[in-house]
């Protein structure tokens, strides 16, 4: 089922503006190609570099129109224009997130952040509360969360196919940091100054996280995390075993790993309950395996029989034509999409669009946060302080 005509009448296109992404940045490029894939934006400007020579060029390699060399002087301008910018994208390094959205928030101007929310916890809350008064939406692009077959892992939980959860178990593991590396990506991912205080954690362990709890449904009551750093020199962490304990009295475990060698992006979830279980990674991420208890073990494909309206919704293409990446960061975009043009048009939001958010990414931030402090205490049992 496609996205696209099936989903969404046909609107003006929401005009968008990039703050971060310009020539060599690799998330700059997906945002661009997630942000055009449904055809509802039309990247307007952007302040791609905050060397005013560099933004033009990247502009000019874009056929953008309008460049700027600050995102102060951008959000000024284009909140002042008639046929200015209706929301931005802010793909920077972290810490850059929380004076950006700011600039662009008390403008009314729509947000897509890249995760985490911020770097520091401090920064979340003062960034969560502004986006809340200002009553623009505010969407964070955890993309795990816009693949089908994690939609379909969500409403077979919500559903109670899987009884009450008893166990969560999530792992990110890369290996593209196991040795000292010199380059852009890796340069401000290492320095806490730009990443904030988590290395693994707040850039991948922070989408294991928010995976596991879309899906389960789950509110984290406290963890006990053991960070490492294993790479001589490394001032933040590069690999953590996180254990999770639940409201509901639920158990879990999360490692997060940058240093794992022959790991490319192995982000895997397994959910247990107390009548089946499913498992699912990324890596082949349109096969969702479920366990029932007493009963041989099945697996569902994406746009395949057995899986409901919730993994439709956001299928694109027919079962058999590998889907992913690119596709579930599209999905966030086009949720948001409908966010904003129904803000817009003064229309009511269809109740089935989802993406995540404040709340998601206050939680994420917060993660990390706990994670650093209990990781401190030589891995003490450590609440977020939410």
């Amino acid at each position: 089922m496609a996205i696209t005509a099936a989903h969404t009448a046909r609107a003006p296109r929401i005009r968008l503006g990039m703050v971060g992404g310009g020539r060599g940045a690799f998330i700059g490029a997906v945002h661009r190609i997630a942000s055009r894939i449904d055809d509802q934006y039309e990247l307007v400007a952007g302040a791609f570099s905050s060397d005013p020579e560099r933004s033009a060029a990247s502009a000019a390699d874009l056929g953008v129109p309008r460049s700027y060399g600050s995102f102060t002087e951008m959000a000024q301008k284009e909140a002042r224009r008639k046929d200015g910018i209706e929301a931005v994208a802010i793909v920077t390094p972290n810490h850059m997130h929380a004076p950006v959205a700011l600039e662009f928030l008390k403008r009314g101007i729509h947000v897509i952040c890249d995760k985490p929310l911020t770097a520091t916890l401090p920064e979340a809350k003062k960034l969560a509360k502004a986006a809340e008064a200002s009553g623009v939406v505010f969407a964070l692009t955890h993309n795990y969360t816009g693949y089908p077959m994690i939609r379909q892992a969500k409403a077979m939980v919500q559903a109670g196919d899987l009884g009450d959860i008893r166990l969560v178990q999530v792992e990110y593991a890369q290996d593209w940091l196991a040795h000292e590396v010199d380059n852009k990506q890796a340069d401000w991912r290492t320095d806490p100054a730009r990443s904030g205080a988590g290395g693994s954690t707040g850039d991948i362990g922070t989408h294991a996280f928010n995976l596991a709890n879309f899906v389960s449904g789950l509110s984290l009551s406290e963890l006990a995390a053991d960070l490492q750093s294993f790479v001589p020199g490394r001032r933040v962490d590069d690999n953590a075993h996180v254990l999770l304990r639940y409201t509901s009295g639920a158990r879990g475990m999360l490692w997060c790993s940058q240093v794992a060698a022959g790991q490319e992006n192995g982000l895997r979830l397994r959910i247990y309950g107390t009548k089946a279980g499913i498992e699912w990674e990324q890596e082949n991420p349109n096969y969702l395996w479920v366990t029932p208890i007493g009963a041989p073990r099945y697996r569902l494909t994406r746009g395949g029989a057995g899986t409901g309206d919730a993994a439709a919704r956001v299928t694109r293409i027919p079962p058999g034509h590998p889907e992913g990446y690119l596709e579930g960061f599209a999905n966030i975009y086009a949720e948001a999409g409908r966010a904003i043009i129904a803000r817009r048009d003064g229309s009511l939001l269809d109740s089935a669009v989802s993406f995540p958010g404040l709340k998601e990414g206050l939680e994420g931030v917060a993660f990390v946060d706990a994670c650093v402090r209990s990781s401190g205490k030589n891995g003490a049992w450590t609440k977020l302080a939410l």
